[in-house]
């Protein structure tokens, strides 16, 4: 069974940091490639981050050099370190595991069936 649970979201202000936290089921966390994903209402899922089983990471370019993506083996945690944070990251964030040959997130389908979501977690930035 797939499970991914998120936590960590919460109102900042512009400028402050954040730290979002995803517990992935054992198999899915040593597998599969996993990321984050955030939308906000009316709008299309968006992708911020995917990391690979091998640790290779790769970024939208609206949050590379603020967002750091990694994984801890130990809790099979996936977290997502945000830094520098602007009113635009606003959103919620949701944890995704998804079953690629290559964990690029341009070739990640939102809406694919294969996917595995968390619940969300919100993540409100003002100024």
């Amino acid at each position: 069974q797939v499970t991914l649970v998120e936590s960590g979201g919460g109102s900042v202000q512009s400028g402050d940091s954040l730290r979002l936290s995803c517990v992935a089921s054992e198999y899915v966390y040593r597998h599969y490639c996993l990321g984050w994903f955030r939308q906000t209402p009316g709008k299309d899922r968006e992708g911020v981050a995917l990391i690979g089983p091998d640790g290779t990471a790769n970024y939208a370019d609206s949050v590379k050099g603020r967002f750091t993506i990694s994984k801890d083996g130990a809790e099979n945690t996936l977290y997502l370190q945000m830094n520098n944070l602007k009113r635009e990251d606003t959103a919620m964030y949701y944890c995704l595991a998804a079953n690629l040959i290559v964990c690029q997130l341009s070739v990640v389908n939102p809406t694919s069936t294969g996917n595995y979501w968390g619940q969300g977690t919100q993540v409100t930035v003002s100024s």
